[in-house]
């Protein structure tokens, strides 16, 4: 059949067929921890959009997994609480085996709207980009969170701009959606909240193209978060300094070492020089000459050790 919704036109095939009419198959994961009250309902409302949902139940107490799998929904356990980086991981690896067109996730609190699902997926269809997220910061958007999510939102964003894409808005959006190209590229490894930025930086790293789109975010449900935002926020940002370091081990590490042992050079100058003329040591000076030393060489030693290891993992790929 033919849907028509926010303009778009979608034409389904059968999962596994190849695509050589040009019929999008989209599939919708969903990672979910104990979402027993809203489950139902975003699986009902997401199957008008998609082919085919996936639920990844992430150690859920309640019944989660049970009714979203007699929705109709494949679900995916993991036997422990492991984290919404965890949970995406597994749809990620999911979403591979199936090889859609397009795969959509969102949450499954029904903060989303599954309704923006056209709107999210569109740009993917007519070839406009890689990924796209869906932004409450743009025109035509919003969110009705407190303030201070707000602006520690925009503080993880900012960060998060300085080391993947210079031009996003949202980049904590859990509302996104991926072509093929990424789905193949991308595999989150980051347990935490903090893979949402992680997918950005392997986004960057593999050359594909990020589009934003306008999206409402309700925050008027029974459970709008199930983490503290500090720890939230903490989260993402160890995280992101995990990541750069990682990815950028002469940067990260080697800049800061060399920096060091050019202190280092400064302090055993000045006391060599103060020995040529007093014949004593000035105890002082000579201990941040030697701190400044082991410091550096040590920072140095882990930007070369890192660069090299990730050099060869890159290699093995």
């Amino acid at each position: 059949p033919d849907h028509r919704s926010n303009n778009v036109k979608f034409k389904w095939r059968r999962l596994g067929e190849h695509n050589t009419e040009m019929k999008p198959t989209i599939i919708a994961c969903i990672p979910a921890y104990n979402e027993e009250r809203t489950i139902a309902r975003v699986v009902i409302e997401v199957e008008r959009y998609v082919d085919k949902v996936i639920v990844c139940d992430d150690g859920s107490t309640d019944l989660t997994g049970e009714i979203a799998g007699r929705l109709g929904a494949e679900v995916i356990r993991h036997e422990r609480n492991m984290g919404y980086g965890a949970a995406l991981h597994t749809l990620f690896k999911r979403a591979r085996e199936i090889d859609p067109d397009v795969m959509v996730v969102l949450d499954a609190d029904l903060q989303h709207n599954p309704s923006d699902i056209p709107r999210v997926v569109e740009p993917i269809l007519r070839g406009e980009g890689d990924i796209v997220i869906g932004s409450r910061f743009l025109a035509g958007g919003s969110v009705e969170a407190p303030r201070y999510r707000v602006g520690g939102i925009k503080l993880i964003t900012k960060l998060a701009k300085r080391a993947s894409y210079r031009g996003v808005t949202d980049a904590q959006s859990g509302f996104r959606a991926y072509g093929r190209r990424a789905i193949h590229s991308i595999m989150p490894t980051e347990q935490g909240m903090g893979a949402s930025t992680e997918i950005l930086m392997q986004a960057r790293e593999n050359g594909l193209k990020i589009v934003e789109v306008p999206i409402k975010i309700n925050y008027n449900v029974e459970k709008p978060s199930t983490q503290n935002p500090i720890v939230h926020g903490l989260d993402v940002v160890l995280s992101i300094v995990k990541q750069m370091s990682i990815r950028r081990p002469l940067l990260f590490y080697g800049l800061p070492g060399a920096l060091a042992m050019m202190i280092a050079l400064f302090f055993w100058v000045w006391t060599i020089q103060t020995f040529t003329a007093t014949r004593q040591i000035m105890t002082n000076v000579a201990l941040i000459a030697v701190a400044s030393t082991m410091v550096g060489l040590m920072l140095l030693t882990t930007a070369v050790i890192l660069w090299v290891l990730v050099s060869v993992v890159k290699g093995t790929k």
